[in-house]
């Protein structure tokens, strides 16, 4: 990051787009619903803009990971703030295929997690797409969101105890 913040290096850019773009695409996607993965690749070109945008502001002593996800984060928060605004009407994800994955490539029980993800909270689910799906540590998310270690620990806690009752296991 530190070549293409300081020389607006090209070839920095694109390794850094080719190691996390499809990162950012899977986090987008689980989340989306009816607007799917081509809703997720704009959410992954609209990160990438701000991170352009920001590039000046990144501080090369912090790791990239957390700041990527910040900016990640902040532009799917406005999508889902702009989303609730529009007239669209929603679409049940029973009547469709899976977010982001071929119906022949979904299983039942890939089926049973989102729809329990999308039973969460925003702030536990971004809890655990985060640290779950995306690896990042509770020192990291905490950071990400603003929000102290023992929060997000209690945030997941809870978000993992009812992603259970959910899918009906034992606690």
């Amino acid at each position: 990051m530190a070549r293409y913040r300081d020389r607006g290096d090209e070839a920095a850019f694109r390794a850094l787009f080719e190691r996390y773009a499809g990162r950012l695409e899977a986090f987008f996607s689980r989340g989306l619903g009816p607007r799917g993965r081509e809703g997720a690749l704009d959410l992954v070109q609209k990160t990438f803009l701000h991170v352009h945008r920001a590039r000046r502001d990144y501080d090369q002593e912090r790791p990239f990971k957390p700041w990527i996800y910040t900016i990640a984060l902040n532009v799917r928060r406005e999508e889902g703030r702009r989303f609730m605004r529009s007239r669209e009407v929603p679409v049940d994800p029973q009547d469709g295929p899976e977010i982001g994955v071929e119906a022949a490539v979904s299983s039942a029980s890939d089926r049973l997690v989102r729809r329990a993800l999308g039973e969460l909270s925003d702030s536990q689910r971004e809890v655990v797409l985060l640290h779950w799906f995306e690896g990042l540590s509770f020192p990291e998310i905490a950071e990400l969101l603003g929000a102290t270690v023992s929060a997000v620990k209690v945030r997941a806690h809870r978000a993992y105890g009812e992603l259970r009752r959910l899918l009906g296991e034992p606690g």
